[in-house]
Parts: structure tokens; sequence; C-alpha cells
């Protein structure tokens, strides 16, 4: 069974998830990779504000092609989490809420969502053309310098992720490495 959550997150959805959980999130999601996060940790370091609100948002690790006629967005499948694992911490601390990606985090990071009561949630990569059909908007909200890499505000229905990795120390990545062990061949 799937949970539904709506954007953007407070705590009380946060603590309901469990890492293994199969999630439907509907709402504002915003896009960001490495480019974009290594800009919002520098103009926080400089004091200046962001160009987006992150208080409950989401942030999908996703640099999406450009839109083929007749489409909202181009394909958009998630890239690798830990390349962003670097910057996570002042965002957090401004109340980012989730995180969309591929593959496992650090140590450094999971220890960060218990701290912040943040969730980190896995989409399956190599499917994006599947992920792009939930993403209803997309609209240019800063760095557009930087292309597929700038920040846009995507409007998602029922856009399915797993919780990975949640505030209780669940990890989805070494749960299943852990029943793999067990099995013998």
């Amino acid at each position: 069974m799937e949970k539904r959550i709506e954007t953007p997150l407070t705590d009380e959805v946060i603590e309901d998830l469990r890492a293994g959980d199969k999630v439907l999130i509907t709402g504002y999601i915003y896009t960001a990779r490495d480019a974009a996060h290594k800009r919002m940790v520098e103009t926080l370091q400089r004091g200046e504000p962001l160009p987006v609100e992150l208080k409950g948002q989401v942030i999908y690790y996703v640099g999406p092609t450009p839109p083929k006629e007749g489409q909202v967005i181009g394909s958009a499948g998630p890239t690798t989490a830990i390349r962003m694992d670097k910057y996570v911490e002042p965002l957090l601390k401004l109340g980012l809420k989730g995180m969309i990606g591929k593959g496992y985090r650090s140590p450094q990071v999971k220890e960060l969502l218990k701290k912040y009561k943040a969730v980190y949630f896995a989409a399956v990569g190599g499917v994006a053309t599947l992920l792009q059909r939930h993403i209803k908007s997309s609209e240019l909200i800063a760095y557009e310098d930087l292309g597929t890499e700038a920040i846009r505000r995507l409007y998602v229905e029922d856009f399915p992720v797993i919780v990975a990795n949640d505030i209780y120390g669940g990890d989805l990545f070494e749960e299943g490495r852990k029943k793999f062990a067990k099995i013998e061949i």
C-alpha cells in the first residue's frame, strides 16, 4: 500500500514515514543538482537570501532535458544523490524536509536527517519517461545560466518514490544488503 503525501511537508508527515514506504507525492517540488546546490550554499555563506523558500519543501535531484513539443518537461530521471551530500546541512537548517534522488546517502547525511527531521526518497533510475508523466507543470525559478541544472518548480501528481532514509535511522539500502546477504545461492 502506498502513502499519499502533499507538499509542503510537515514534521507530522515526516514522523509517519519509514524506510521502505512507497509514497506518492502531490504538490510543488524543486529541482536542483550539483551546480545549483553549490550556488545556493555560496549564497547563504554571503548572507544573502535564497531564490526559493525551503521550509517544508522537497528538492528533486534532476536535470531535466528540454521538453519536446506538447510536453511539460523532457526526460526527468533522478541523479545520484551522494554528490549533493556536502551541501545538505545548510539547506536542512532552512527547513528542507525531503530530497529525491537515486542511490545511497553518506552516514553524515543519515544523521542530519534525524537531527533536522527530514527524509530521503529514492526514485527509480532508468524510468525517466514514466516519471515525466507525473510532472504537470515546470517553471524556471533561478540560475537560468545553469541550463538543465537551473532550479525549477515542478507541480507533480502522485509522483512515485520510496522512503530510503527516515528520521529513525532506517536505511532501505542497508536493509536490502542484509536481506541479500542471507540468501544462499
